[in-house]
C-alpha cells in the first residue's frame, strides 16, 4: 500500500500497489488496523494528499508497471491522466471508500468495511458483449405549437430534422423562411429503436405554401407510415411506448420546462453515427421452459418486461437486444437461467459477494447489512448521506450493481449463505412500474428466512428519493445476527448455486425444516400426481424442459426428481388426464435429488401376438373412451384393433372386411405362354368349324 510495496497480489500473481488516501485527515484510517484487516503483515502507508502533494507516488507505480488500484474516485479523471502520462497500459481500479465508509460517524468502527471494499474492488468482472446501432440522423420532432418548430430549428445544424403537428391550432404564424419542412399528423402507432422507428400517421398533410396569417395545411389523408432514427415527443400526450424513458432514440421531456427540453436537445444532437449497446441479456434457448409442442409454460420473463423487448417465439422466446433497457428483471425471475445478465453476469456478482463477505467477517465484522444500489440512483444518496449527515454505520456496507432489478433469489440467498445479517434494496420511484419482479424474489427469500427460523423482515426494499428519509429507514433497522457464514465456491449455473446456498442456510438453521412451503409462482417444488388415474401417457415427460418427470425405456414407468423441477407448469397444461398439480415447495431431504417412482405398471400384451405395448391403464382407458362410442369404433373387431400393437394393427385391418382401403380382387396377371395357349385354342376351335362347314 503506497510507499510500503504490495498489499495484495493481483490474480496473475504479479505485484500490486494499493493507494488509500484519507483526503487531508477527514478519515481517521490507521495503517495498521487497515493491514491487519486486509491480511498484511507490514504497517500500511495512509496518504494525505494523494491527488495534490503526493500524486508522484502514483507516477512511481505506473513507471513500475504495476497493477494499481487506488482508494478514491472524485479525482480518477486526474489519476488516469497522470497514468496515461506515465504510459501506464493497464487499466487502473478505483474504488470509493469516502463516502461508502470514511466520511461517517462511525468511521473509525468501519476499518472491516473499507478492507472489504477494497477486496471487493479486485475481482475481476468479465466484460459484456454489444450491439452496434446506426443513426443517420433522422429525427422526427412531434408536438403541437411554435416550441416544436423551434426545438426543431436547434436541431438543424445537426440532424436532419422533420416537424409533425398534431391537432395544431389556428394561431400559428407561418416561418418566413421553412427552414424545416412541417406537417401536420396524429402518430396512431409506433414501433423500433433508435435507428429503426417506423411510425403510422393519421390525419396526414403538408403545409399550403401560401399560407398568410396562419399556417395551414392540405387535404389530410390517413395511414401514412414513415421511419426516423430518433424521435423528439414534446406533446405532452400519451407516450408511444411503454417505458417510455427506457426507448432508446425516444426523448418526451416536459414541453412546459425549458430547460428539459433544452437538456433533450443537447441529448439528441450527438445522436448522429455508430454507437455500441450492451447486450444485456445473454440467452440459452435450449434450457428454456416457455413452451412446448404449443403448449405454455412459463411466462415469467414475458410478464416482468417492461419495455416489451420480449415476445413468444414457438416453444422459446425472443430478445430483441436493441429494445431491451437492461433492467434485468427476466434474468432475476427466470427459473432455470436461460435468461442470464451480463453487466455484471451474475457469477461475477455472487464473486464480488463473496469476497466482499468473507473479506468482511475475517477482519472482525459484524452483522453485515447489505445496501444493494445501482449508480445513477444509489451513489448520490449515499454521498448526500456522508457529505451533509452521518453517513452510513459501519455494518452497513453498500453493493453497487448496474440496476437492481437484476437481483434475484439466488443473489439473495447466496448473500445470506456468505454472511449478510440483512439485505435492503434501494430502487427510484421511476422504476415504481416495474420492480413487480424485485418483489417476488424477495417474497421468496423472506419465506424462505423465516421459514428456516431466521426470522422474517430481514430483506426489504427502499423506494427512496431523499437522503433523510434514506438515514431514517437506516437507523430504524432492528439488529440481527448473521447466519453462519458459507466457505463454499461458486459452481457452473444458476439452479446449482441457489441450491447450494439454501441447503447452506438450512444446515444452519435455528429451526431446520424437511419441507418448506413457498408461495404460488416460486421455481422450487414438486408435481403431485394422481397415480389411481394416471394412464402413464408419458406425455408429461416429453413436455418437461429440466429432466424433472424421466419415462423408463423398458417398461410403463414414471418417475420425478424433485431438485430438477422448475414449476414451468409445462406437464399440468399437457397432461390429457388433468391429473397433474404443481405444489411449490422447497425439500432439503436427500429424496429431493434423487428420482422416485411415482406410477408404474405392467404393458399391455398385444391380443393377437402377445408382444408387450403400452401400459394396461392407457390401452383401457381408450377402450373405455372410444369403443361403441366412436364412430370408427361400432364393431367388436375395431375394438379389438385397439388391443393389438402396431404392425398386428395393421395386419387385422386390411384382414377385415370393412377395410376402408380394400378393392376388387386383383386380375391375374398373364404371360406369353397364357397367350400362346390361347391362340392354339382358338386355332383349333376355327379348325372344328371349318371341318363341319365342309361336312355340312
Amino acid at each position: 500500500m503506497g510507499n510500503g510495496g504490495s498489499m495484495a497480489k493481483s490474480e496473475d500473481n504479479g505485484a500490486k500497489r494499493l493507494f488509500v488516501c484519507n483526503c487531508e485527515n477527514t478519515m481517521p484510517l490507521r495503517g495498521d488496523a487497515l493491514a491487519r484487516a486486509c491480511g498484511v503483515t507490514d504497517a500500511a502507508q495512509i496518504h494525505t494528499q494523494l491527488c495534490r502533494a503526493q500524486i508522484e507516488e502514483v507516477r512511481k507505480a505506473a513507471a513500475d508497471g504495476v497493477a494499481i488500484t487506488i482508494a478514491c474516485t472524485q479525482e480518477a479523471p486526474l489519476f488516469e491522466e497522470i497514468l496515461e502520462e506515465a504510459g501506464y497500459e493497464s487499466t487502473a481500479r478505483f474504488v470509493n471508500i469516502r463516502e461508502t465508509a470514511g466520511w461517517s460517524d462511525e468511521a473509525g468502527k468501519a476499518t472491516a468495511k473499507i478492507a472489504a471494499l477494497l477486496a471487493e474492488s479486485a475481482v475481476t468482472v468479465k466484460s459484456s458483449p454489444s450491439v452496434s446501432m446506426v443513426s443517420e440522423g433522422a429525427c422526427l420532432v412531434y408536438g403541437r405549437d411554435e416550441t416544436a418548430i423551434e426545438a426543431a430549428r436547434q436541431l438543424a445544424g445537426r440532424l436532419d430534422v422533420t416537424v409533425l403537428l398534431s391537432n395544431p391550432g389556428d394561431d400559428i404564424v407561418p416561418p418566413q423562411v421553412m427552414d424545416v419542412p412541417i406537417f401536420k399528423g396524429t402518430i396512431k402507432a409506433a414501433t423500433g429503436h433508435f435507428g429503426a422507428f417506423e411510425i403510422v400517421v393519421d390525419d396526414y398533410a403538408p403545409t399550403v405554401v401560401s399560407a398568410r396569417g396562419a399556417l395551414t395545411f392540405e387535404a389530410a389523408r390517413n395511414g401514412a407510415a414513415s421511419r426516423c432514427d430518433l424521435i423528439l415527443d414534446l406533446t405532452g400526450g400519451t407516450a408511444l411506448f411503454t417505458a417510455a424513458d427506457k426507448r432508446d432514440g425516444y426523448f418526451r421531456p416536459d414541453a412546459g420546462d425549458p430547460a428539459a427540453v433544452q437538456r433533450a436537445l443537447f441529448a439528441l444532437s450527438d445522436l448522429n453515427g455508430e454507437f455500441e449497446k450492451p447486450l444485456y441479456i445473454d440467452y440459452d434457448a435450449d434450457i428454456c421452459a416457455h413452451s412446448r409442442s404449443r403448449k405454455q409454460g412459463c411466462t415469467r420473463c414475458l410478464d416482468v418486461c417492461p419495455t416489451g423487448a420480449i415476445t413468444p417465439a414457438g416453444d422459446i422466446v425472443a430478445f430483441d437486444p436493441f429494445v431491451c433497457a437492461g433492467c434485468g428483471s427476466c434474468s432475476a425471475v427466470c427459473p432455470t437461467g436461460a435468461a442470464g445478465y451480463t453487466i455484471p453476469a451474475t457469477s461475477d456478482i455472487m464473486e464480488r459477494l463473496r469476497v466482499l463477505l468473507t473479506t468482511y467477517r475475517t477482519a472482525g465484522g459484524q452483522d453485515a447489512v447489505l445496501l444493494i444500489h445501482d449508480e445513477k440512483h444509489g451513489m448520490p444518496l449515499i454521498g448526500s448521506l456522508a457529505r451533509f449527515g452521518s453517513g452510513l454505520a459501519a455494518n452497513v456496507i453498500p453493493f453497487a450493481v448496474n440496476e437492481v432489478t437484476q437481483i434475484g433469489f439466488d443473489i439473495l440467498s447466496a448473500a445470506y449463505a456468505y454472511g449478510a445479517a440483512q439485505i435492503l434494496l434501494l430502487a427510484s420511484p421511476k422504476q415504481q412500474g416495474e420492480l413487480g419482479g424485485l418483489a417476488s424474489q424477495i417474497g421468496m427469500t423472506e419465506s424462505v428466512m423465516s421459514g428456516l427460523g431466521y426470522g422474517g423482515g430481514r430483506t426489504d426494499l427502499l423506494v427512496e428519493t431523499d437522503p433523510d428519509a434514506l438515514a431514517a429507514r437506516l437507523r430504524a433497522l432492528t439488529s440481527r445476527s448473521a447466519p453462519e457464514a458459507a466457505s463454499f465456491l461458486l459452481m457452473s449455473g444458476k439452479r446449482t448455486n441457489t441450491r447450494m446456498a439454501v441447503e447452506h442456510l438450512h444446515a444452519k438453521a435455528p429451526e431446520p425444516v424437511d419441507i418448506l412451503p413457498l408461495p404460488a409462482g416460486a421455481a422450487f417444488g414438486a408435481v403431485a400426481i394422481d397415480a389411481q388415474n394416471c394412464t402413464l401417457c408419458l406425455a408429461c415427460v416429453g413436455s418437461c424442459p429440466t429432466g424433472a418427470l424421466i419415462d423408463n425405456p423398458d417398461r410403463p414407468q414414471l418417475s420425478f426428481q424433485e431438485s430438477a423441477c422448475v414449476q414451468c407448469n409445462l406437464c399440468v397444461s399437457t397432461c390429457p388426464e388433468s391429473v397433474m398439480t404443481l405444489e411449490p415447495r422447497m425439500n432439503f431431504t436427500p429424496a429431493a435429488r434423487s428420482a422416485h417412482v411415482v406410477k408404474e405398471e405392467e404393458p399391455f400384451e398385444c391380443v393377437r401376438c402377445g408382444k408387450p405395448f403400452g401400459s394396461k391403464g392407457s390401452i383401457e382407458k381408450i377402450v373405455e373412451k372410444l369403443g361403441n362410442k366412436h364412430s370408427m369404433f361400432q364393431n367388436p373387431a375395431a375394438i379389438e384393433r385397439i388391443k393389438m400393437c402396431e404392425d398386428c394393427r395393421v395386419v387385422a385391418q386390411f384382414e377385415s372386411k370393412d377395410n376402408p382401403f380394400a378393392g376388387s380382387d386383383r386380375p391375374i396377371p398373364k404371360t406369353t405362354d397364357d397367350y400362346l395357349r390361347e391362340r392354339e385354342i382358338e386355332e383349333a376351335r376355327a379348325k372344328v368349324r371349318a371341318e363341319r362347314e365342309k361336312e355340312s
